[in-house]
């Protein structure tokens, strides 16, 4: 297969790139080159340019036509239209990348499945990509435009500390100071590796089975908050010192963070992943977060330059901390 991603070097499409180049998929990647400390399989061939400048966008397509294109970067309706109107005609599967944060805030019933309603009143990402979601559904209906539409929930590498904070909260563990954990610290969230992720979603490239659907892929892992600090506190060799404060007290403190809670992470989210296994026999999560808790820890310490402690969040933390202690 030809295939193309737009961006390609992020948390996500850095495994599926990977892995595409070893099942033998002819690899584009179209993006601005400014490529972070992911590296790119030799093989992918690079085709620069700016989807936000659509003359830039055009010129870096030129007469390529692709069986397949992954969108990894679009988070509004415009951008969706605008690749629409582009890729018509030039692409037999056109996979954009949404989110399971679509899905309805607090949800009715768990396990969520695909079927499960599209509502989230109170982010805006979210929101965006419904509303992407929504365009894409319409084009398929109204002109069989090939989409397939793709979920990911919380997915990580070794570069992303899935809590708020990113390094700061290794920082403060190791160095002995309490953090801040919304609510109880007891809702189930589910956390994927992106190694794992890319089984599925380069299953469902060229896949006939895929056109005109939507597909979330996850781990089978559920963890409560408390127990995915633990583990990064265990992986580092140290214990872990948890102050529970509700999400919306921390929304009044942090509009961005809280918006990320009450939209998003406040809420047990659990995954019913038949589906992509009915399409993508291969998938089969493999790693518990405890391995990827090590591999976080690790890939921090190994480099001081990547020990940076966001003072803002480090300062919060303490704040929120001490303005809560009874």
């Amino acid at each position: 297969m030809k295939v193309l991603f737009i961006g390609g070097t992020g948390i996500i499409s850095s495994a599926c790139s990977r892995l595409a180049i070893e099942r033998g998929i002819e690899l584009y990647h179209l993006n601005r080159g400014k490529t972070s400390y992911r590296s790119v399989p030799d093989k992918v061939i690079q085709l620069p340019g700016n989807i936000h400048d659509r003359a830039s966008y055009e010129a870096a397509l030129g007469e390529h036509q692709f069986d397949v294109v992954v969108q990894w970067i679009a988070f509004a309706p415009d951008q969706i239209e605008q690749d629409i109107e582009i890729l018509r005609g030039r692409t037999q599967q056109y996979v954009f990348i949404s989110s399971a944060a679509a899905y309805q805030t607090p949800p009715a019933h768990l396990p969520v499945t695909e079927s499960t309603l599209l509502d989230n009143p109170v982010w805006e990402y979210a929101r965006n990509k419904i509303a992407c979601e929504e365009r894409l559904v319409k084009a398929y209906r109204d002109e069989k435009f090939p989409m397939t539409i793709v979920r990911p929930s919380h997915t990580y590498d070794e570069t992303l500390s899935p809590p708020h904070g990113g390094y700061a909260v290794l920082d403060r563990m190791l160095k002995g100071k309490p953090l801040v954990v919304h609510g109880d610290g007891t809702s189930l969230w589910t956390l994927t590796h992106h190694e794992d992720f890319a089984v599925g979603l380069v299953g469902l490239l060229g896949n006939s089975a895929a056109i005109g659907d939507v597909f979330h892929i996850t781990s089978d892992q559920w963890l409560s908050w408390n127990q995915i600090y633990e583990e990064i506190a265990r992986a580092a060799g140290v214990e872990a010192k948890l102050v529970h404060i509700p999400s919306e007290v921390i929304a009044r403190y942090d509009k961005d963070w809280g918006d990320g809670l009450l939209g998003d992470k406040t809420h047990s989210m659990i995954f019913d992943n038949s589906k992509i296994r009915r399409v993508v026999p291969d998938f089969n999560p493999k790693t518990p977060f405890s391995e990827g808790a090590r591999q976080i820890v690790n890939w921090y310490l190994a480099d001081p330059a990547r020990q940076v402690v966001d003072a803002e969040f480090d300062a919060l933390n303490d704040k929120i901390i001490a303005d809560h202690q009874y």
